[in-house]
Protein backbone atom coordinates (compact mmCIF):
# COMPACT_ATOMS: atom_id res chain seq x y z
CA UNK A 1 0.00 0.00 0.00
CA UNK A 2 1.03 3.44 -1.05
CA UNK A 3 0.59 6.24 0.89
CA UNK A 4 0.86 10.03 -0.56
CA UNK A 5 1.11 12.99 1.90
CA UNK A 6 1.18 15.85 0.67
CA UNK A 7 1.72 18.59 3.33
CA UNK A 8 -0.20 22.21 2.71
CA UNK A 9 1.22 24.25 4.92
CA UNK A 10 -1.56 26.21 6.19
CA UNK A 11 -1.01 30.29 6.15
CA UNK A 12 -2.47 33.26 8.07
CA UNK A 13 -6.11 33.65 7.77
CA UNK A 14 -6.01 37.67 6.54
CA UNK A 15 -8.59 38.37 4.07
CA UNK A 16 -7.35 40.30 0.59
CA UNK A 17 -8.35 43.69 2.37
CA UNK A 18 -6.22 43.18 5.39
CA UNK A 19 -3.43 41.59 2.72
CA UNK A 20 -4.15 45.27 0.62
CA UNK A 21 -3.65 47.12 4.02
CA UNK A 22 -0.84 45.63 4.74
CA UNK A 23 0.86 46.20 1.05
CA UNK A 24 0.23 49.31 1.57
CA UNK A 25 3.28 49.79 4.07
CA UNK A 26 5.90 51.29 2.02
CA UNK A 27 8.97 50.59 4.25
CA UNK A 28 10.00 46.60 4.00
CA UNK A 29 13.59 45.48 5.39
CA UNK A 30 14.22 42.02 3.76
CA UNK A 31 16.03 39.37 6.11
CA UNK A 32 17.69 36.60 3.40
CA UNK A 33 17.85 39.10 0.31
CA UNK A 34 19.91 37.82 -1.79
CA UNK A 35 22.66 39.09 -4.73
CA UNK A 36 21.39 35.62 -6.76
CA UNK A 37 18.86 37.59 -9.38
CA UNK A 38 17.59 33.90 -9.86
CA UNK A 39 16.50 33.71 -6.61
CA UNK A 40 13.33 34.94 -5.03
CA UNK A 41 15.13 36.44 -2.55
CA UNK A 42 16.31 38.50 -5.11
CA UNK A 43 13.64 39.18 -7.31
CA UNK A 44 10.68 39.57 -5.21
CA UNK A 45 12.37 42.44 -3.04
CA UNK A 46 13.80 43.41 -6.43
CA UNK A 47 9.86 43.69 -7.81
CA UNK A 48 8.70 45.70 -4.49
CA UNK A 49 11.21 48.41 -5.19
CA UNK A 50 10.25 48.71 -8.51
CA UNK A 51 6.59 49.10 -7.43
CA UNK A 52 7.12 51.88 -5.22
CA UNK A 53 8.67 50.16 -1.88
CA UNK A 54 11.49 51.38 0.44
CA UNK A 55 13.44 47.65 0.40
CA UNK A 56 15.88 47.43 2.90
CA UNK A 57 18.45 44.73 2.54
CA UNK A 58 19.83 42.75 5.30
CA UNK A 59 22.27 40.28 4.93
CA UNK A 60 25.43 39.49 6.58
CA UNK A 61 27.54 38.22 3.69
CA UNK A 62 27.35 41.28 1.74
CA UNK A 63 27.73 44.85 1.15
CA UNK A 64 25.66 46.32 -1.55
CA UNK A 65 22.30 44.78 -3.50
CA UNK A 66 20.46 46.12 -6.06
CA UNK A 67 22.96 49.65 -5.32
CA UNK A 68 21.23 49.54 -1.86
CA UNK A 69 23.48 49.37 1.41
CA UNK A 70 23.25 45.72 3.19
CA UNK A 71 22.83 45.73 6.85
CA UNK A 72 24.43 42.83 8.42
CA UNK A 73 21.58 42.28 10.99
CA UNK A 74 18.20 43.94 11.53
CA UNK A 75 19.17 45.50 14.58
CA UNK A 76 21.56 47.92 12.39
CA UNK A 77 19.14 49.27 10.12
CA UNK A 78 18.97 52.53 11.75
CA UNK A 79 15.69 53.57 10.86
CA UNK A 80 12.41 52.52 11.33
CA UNK A 81 10.70 50.03 9.09
CA UNK A 82 7.40 49.18 8.76
CA UNK A 83 7.59 45.56 7.54
CA UNK A 84 10.00 42.96 8.27
CA UNK A 85 9.75 40.43 5.39
CA UNK A 86 11.58 36.98 5.89
CA UNK A 87 13.58 34.90 3.41
CA UNK A 88 15.15 32.55 6.26
CA UNK A 89 14.36 28.48 6.90
CA UNK A 90 11.84 27.90 9.25
CA UNK A 91 14.45 26.44 11.74
CA UNK A 92 16.25 29.81 12.01
CA UNK A 93 12.95 32.17 11.97
CA UNK A 94 12.72 32.27 15.71
CA UNK A 95 15.98 33.66 16.85
CA UNK A 96 15.09 36.18 13.82
CA UNK A 97 12.03 37.44 14.98
CA UNK A 98 12.49 37.63 18.47
CA UNK A 99 15.78 40.34 17.26
CA UNK A 100 12.82 41.68 14.57
CA UNK A 101 10.47 42.32 17.44
CA UNK A 102 12.65 45.30 19.04
CA UNK A 103 12.29 47.23 16.19
CA UNK A 104 8.81 47.53 16.36
CA UNK A 105 7.69 47.18 12.72
CA UNK A 106 3.66 46.88 12.18
CA UNK A 107 3.65 43.66 10.52
CA UNK A 108 6.54 40.69 9.64
CA UNK A 109 5.95 39.05 6.55
CA UNK A 110 7.09 35.14 6.19
CA UNK A 111 7.66 33.87 2.68
CA UNK A 112 6.34 31.03 1.32
CA UNK A 113 7.03 27.82 2.83
CA UNK A 114 8.09 29.90 6.08
CA UNK A 115 6.19 29.21 8.93
CA UNK A 116 7.10 28.97 12.85
CA UNK A 117 3.74 28.87 15.28
CA UNK A 118 6.02 29.87 18.43
CA UNK A 119 7.74 32.56 17.01
CA UNK A 120 4.73 34.34 15.20
CA UNK A 121 2.65 33.78 18.83
CA UNK A 122 5.50 36.04 20.35
CA UNK A 123 5.59 39.00 17.54
CA UNK A 124 1.37 38.62 18.00
CA UNK A 125 1.67 38.70 21.76
CA UNK A 126 4.07 42.30 20.98
CA UNK A 127 0.91 43.85 18.64
CA UNK A 128 2.83 42.79 15.66
CA UNK A 129 0.90 41.40 12.39
CA UNK A 130 2.05 38.20 10.98
CA UNK A 131 1.58 37.09 7.64
CA UNK A 132 3.14 33.35 7.04
CA UNK A 133 4.06 31.74 4.09
CA UNK A 134 2.63 33.76 1.57
CA UNK A 135 4.43 35.81 -1.26
CA UNK A 136 4.53 39.16 -1.42
CA UNK A 137 5.17 39.80 -5.02
CA UNK A 138 2.18 37.27 -5.66
CA UNK A 139 -0.03 38.86 -3.13
CA UNK A 140 0.51 42.28 -4.64
CA UNK A 141 0.45 41.12 -8.29
CA UNK A 142 -2.75 39.28 -7.39
CA UNK A 143 -4.27 42.09 -5.19
CA UNK A 144 -3.10 45.79 -7.27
Amino acid sequence: MIHHFIFFMDRDSYTDDEIKDILSLKKVAVIGMSKNSNKAAHYVPKYLSENGYDVIPVNPTTDTILGKKCFKSISDVPSDVDVIDLFRPSDHVLSLIQEAIKKKPKVIWLQEGIHNPEAEELAKKEGIRVVFNRCMLAEHRRLF
